[in-house]
């Protein structure tokens, strides 16, 4: 496998284009029908590079294009480059990475700890077919932010899947639990009130103390057509709950009000918001 490292250095998020080293892709061109391509970014690069890639395989109609690509087809992942976590571009048949973050912890009010990283997919049909005719004539920038369009991305029934990719090595599938108990509890709260416990039992029941989660385990949290929450570790379903309620909690973790990590919200947006 080649790892390319390419330096992307935007302070800002900006309206889909052609990014400025875009001659960068030149190298993927090269081991693109050799071997698969890891491109590196922080989870400080602004736009994120979904645009790039997109105009790249245009531009070279013998590769797949963006909207074909698979998960075994495609070859092309992202490199989250503080942590080495690597995010296919694309996973299942549809569901398209829209951007990358890191969930950190503070420990014992001392120092912050990179707990794992983290990559939001959604289907690009499926937001187009439930939002475009409401926010289709409005540019990308001017959806930045845009609490409404958030909360539609929430509310409305399009597949999206958080992969989180562990990157402390000493974590615990129980802290995971304790975690989930106190990050989706809250929102559950906040957005279904306070008789919530056994939805909320019932999530975290499902990260069992027979798993192990070292550093490099995945886990999906998936939400499916008909508002099926699905999860899995490292491959193996470990269960799945129909509740409208719940899969808005978890995916409000990632570009809710309050996200994980701010600058990921607002290129998971960004990037959603382009494919109206």
């Amino acid at each position: 496998m080649a790892y390319l490292r390419f330096p992307f250095s935007f302070s800002q998020p900006q309206p889909p284009q052609f990014p400025r080293p875009f001659t960068a892709f030149a190298a993927v061109a090269a081991v693109a029908g050799a071997s698969a391509a890891v491109v590196a970014v922080s989870s400080s690069d602004r736009p994120f590079l979904r645009n790039a890639l997109s105009s790249f395989f245009s531009s070279h109609p013998s590769l797949p294009l963006w909207g074909s690509l698979s998960l075994a087809d495609s070859g092309i992942s992202v490199l989250e480059s503080k942590t080495g976590a690597s995010f296919p571009s694309v996973i299942g048949p549809s569901l398209k990475l829209c951007g990358i973050g890191l969930r950190k912890k503070c420990v014992l009010g001392l120092k912050n700890i990179d707990v794992y990283a983290f990559g939001v997919y959604a289907d690009d049909e499926e937001i187009k077919r439930h939002l475009s005719e409401k926010y289709g004539k409005l540019s990308a920038s001017q959806l930045k932010e845009n609490k409404e369009f958030t909360e539609d991305l929430m509310e409305n029934d399009i597949p999206m899947t958080v992969r989180l990719q562990i990157v402390y090595g000493r974590l615990s599938i129980r802290s995971v639990r304790s975690a989930f108990e106190e990050s989706v509890g809250s929102r559950l709260q906040k957005f279904g009130g306070s008789d919530n416990k056994d939805l909320l039992r019932r999530f975290t029941s499902q990260f069992k103390d027979e798993f192990k989660i070292p550093r490099g385990s995945i886990i999906h949290l998936a939400r499916e057509k008909g508002h099926v929450l699905r999860t899995s570790i490292d491959g193996q379903e470990v269960g799945s709950i129909q509740s409208k309620l719940l899969c808005k909690s978890v995916l409000d973790l990632y570009f809710g009000d309050e996200p994980f990590d701010k600058q990921a919200k607002e290129e998971i947006e960004l990037n959603m918001a382009a494919y109206l």
